[in-house]
């Protein structure tokens, strides 16, 4: 694949990013996707290894050597083709999945991965710049109507897959604009929104119908929808963030992540939010490290946060992995994302002990080190300090669905209270209620985008499985 010998004369190049002086004054977009020539010469890289290991590391298992050389060869109509075959939506992908493909990359075992993501990115927005991608219309209608309830990737992608086969599909999105935690949980300078808002104008155009504030449970009956469609699809994601119990939590100021990055997507969306909270002039402290709490860093960087302090619980992790050890899985090491270099104060194997509250209002954060021996994680004496903080961000992760909308369909849970459905046999993704799949973050957990597309074009061959007593959707 690409050039024979391009592995060895071509070095990887990253993406360029517009300087930091000049990003943090808006939410725009600042990653500059590679130029036709120096696709072509990444393209070049790939190497005819026998078995692409990057396939079976992506998990919608984009089939990478194939487009990689059509971009080598300049047949970029061609190439998004091939992108299209096993990824909806190559836009979101090519933006914000951690590229696990690049992990599992042969070249990655002794030098620097294929640039598998950023040959995705330039694919795709060409595609649309040349009016390449366009409405699947389905040839004919099957008479079966399928619900969607959730409108994130997963979501998405099993009512665009469904829709092409006949279906008739409705998204159902509690929120006032479709696009889940994509719209609502990403920041703007992640992803713009306008990529989300042209494929709802390419579904539309082949059948999918999207009503917004219909809050499945409450303003729309969970009976009426198992009485009016044919299926229905659960795919609301994982929106139970973990909480921090200690001495201060409810003081003004400390706030879920989600409840800070979302009004400012509203805000950019040129929606009215009443009260919203700013890291303006304050010590802001995001206690999480992981893609959460780095949105929560560039967000604050972008209101003008006097200081950025981020805390995880866990140690730091080595700067560069044993690829011998671990290749060809996801690695553990440090990674320093965008917003971290637009300014942050980093810190590992921190655990808060008391938030500080003045008049009701949190000023200050007390922690100290930890270790951690057999799992087991201890204080570390004398290492206690405080610190200011006017903002405190918890961004720990989410442990599961919110449970009301599972208890409203009366599913059965697993033991982490996800919706339980297998993603094996002839009942895949089918729950324990008749006629009601799950998909994505509500199914497995908090997971990547790249997951969600993936659970959700499978969940839609089920359905149509179900529906029709055979698919021809992929699975």
């Amino acid at each position: 694949m690409g050039k024979v010998t391009g592995f060895m004369e071509y070095n990887r190049l990253t993406e360029a990013n517009l300087p930091v002086v000049e990003r943090v004054k808006n939410y725009k977009e600042f990653v500059l996707h590679l130029s036709d020539d120096q696709a072509k010469q990444q393209g070049a890289r790939c190497m005819d290894c026998g078995i692409p290991f990057c396939t079976s590391g992506c998990p919608v298992n984009n089939i990478i050597p194939d487009f990689n050389d059509l971009v080598y060869q300049q047949d970029w109509q061609s190439a998004i083709d091939v992108l299209h075959s096993t990824n909806n939506f190559p836009e979101f992908t090519g933006r914000i999945c951690p590229a696990p493909c690049e992990a599992a990359c042969t070249l990655n075992i002794n030098a620097d991965a294929v640039g598998i993501k950023s040959i995705e990115h330039a694919i795709v927005d060409k595609a649309w710049e040349n009016d390449w991608v366009t409405p699947q219309i389905a040839s004919h209608k099957t008479g079966k109507k399928v619900a969607i309830v959730g409108s994130g990737p997963a979501g998405l992608a099993a009512a665009q897959q469904l829709a092409r086969v006949g279906h008739t599909v409705v998204v159902l999105e509690k929120n006032s604009r479709i696009g889940g935690l994509l719209r609502y949980g990403i920041p703007d300078f992640k992803m713009e929104k306008t990529h989300i808002d042209r494929r709802m104008k390419q579904m539309q155009a082949e059948g999918v119908e999207f009503r917004v504030n219909q809050h499945v449970g409450e303003n729309v009956k969970v009976d009426d929808l198992l009485a009016d469609f044919d299926a229905v699809v659960l795919a609301a994601g994982a929106e139970q963030p973990r909480d921090l119990p200690v001495a201060g939590r409810d003081l003004a100021g400390v706030m879920y992540a989600m409840d800070f990055l979302t009004p400012q997507n509203q805000v950019v969306a040129g929606d009215n939010v009443a009260n919203q909270v700013l890291a303006t002039n304050k010590h802001v402290v995001v206690i999480g490290g992981g893609d959460t709490g780095s949105d929560c860093v560039g967000t604050s960087n972008r209101h003008g946060a006097l200081s950025v302090t981020q805390f995880e619980l866990m140690p730091q992790p080595p700067v560069h992995e044993d690829k011998q050890l671990v290749w060809p899985n996801w690695p553990l090491k440090m990674r320093t994302s965008s917003s971290h270099e637009e300014g942050a104060n980093r810190d590992w194997s921190i655990t808060t002990k008391e938030l500080i509250g003045e008049n009701g209002k949190v000023v200050g954060l007390k922690g100290t080190k930890v270790t951690w021996q057999d799992g087991k994680m201890q204080e570390v004496p004398g290492t206690e300090f405080t610190i200011k903080a006017d903002l405190v961000l918890l961004a720990m992760g989410f442990v599961s669905p919110l449970q009301k909308l599972l208890d409203a369909f009366a599913v059965e849970k697993d033991n982490r209270g996800n919706a339980k459905a297998s993603t094996e046999g002839v009942d895949s993704y089918k729950t324990s209620k008749a006629k009601v799949f799950a998909a994505g973050d509500v199914r497995r957990g908090q997971s990547l985008v790249v997951w969600a597309i993936r659970e959700g074009r499978q969940a839609a061959q089920a359905v149509d499985t179900f529906l029709m007593g055979s698919s021809t959707l992929p699975r």
